[in-house]
């Protein structure tokens, strides 16, 4: 009787230890139509809707319709319509230069602009700045004059043009190298102004020895 008793004692206090503990937790249920996480995976993307935070270091691509933003917008558009002249003005003079170091800083021309061009199609993309497709009345009529020139004629109007345009290039990206309101803009003016001081300094030269050769143009 005594160990009935004793057994029936031990069922019940059993019984309320099991009670006590608390019950599991199911993992939680994903959203529809998004499968659960794995340890180690990339967490899920924010929902529709949401923009997720930029990693550092990465161009926010922040239109550039706030205020104080219309000189970089300007900006970006005349450098676009410049660099093309640049490439332009390059591949006429490859095939007309007699001299052969204008010829080649021609090719350099359309090397470091084309590409300086390539990046700076992109920014204006992610600034929403249309930038321009063709040369304008201005950079054709340049254009057009430096065509009907050959020979000795043709290399000095094209270095003079060259000398002239890259004094006001580096006298702009210098600028806006300090002054840009957005960052991205401010940075591909700093990280383009040596290849255009180096140019200046390239046209600089070969301006004087076209000189020094040829004598005073009558």
């Amino acid at each position: 009787m005594k160990s009935t008793i004793a057994l029936a004692g031990f069922a019940l206090i059993s019984c309320a230890a099991l009670a006590a503990q608390p019950p599991s937790q199911p993992p939680p249920t994903p959203p529809a139509g998004q499968a659960p996480a794995r340890p180690g995976s990339q967490p899920p993307a924010p929902p529709v809707g949401q923009t997720p935070t930029p990693p550092a270091g990465k161009a926010s691509g922040q239109p550039l319709g706030h205020s104080n933003s219309t000189g970089d917008a300007s900006f970006i558009k005349k450098a676009a319509m410049g660099g093309m002249a640049e490439v332009d003005l390059g591949q006429l003079a490859s095939s007309k230069a007699s001299d052969d170091k204008v010829k080649s800083f021609a090719q350099r021309m359309v090397a470091d602009h084309g590409k300086a061009n390539g990046v700076l199609k992109m920014l204006a993309a992610s600034k929403h700045v249309e930038v321009p497709a063709a040369l304008d009345s201005k950079h054709q009529a340049t254009h057009a004059r430096l065509a009907r020139l050959s020979g000795s004629a043709f290399d000095r109007a094209y270095v003079s043009d060259m000398l002239a345009d890259h004094k006001k290039d580096v006298a702009e990206f210098m600028h806006q190298s300090t002054s840009a309101t957005d960052p991205d803009v401010k940075a591909f003016a700093a990280n383009t102004l040596p290849t255009l001081q180096e140019h200046l300094k390239m046209i600089e030269d070969i301006s004087k020895d076209l000189h020094a050769s040829t004598g005073p143009s009558r």
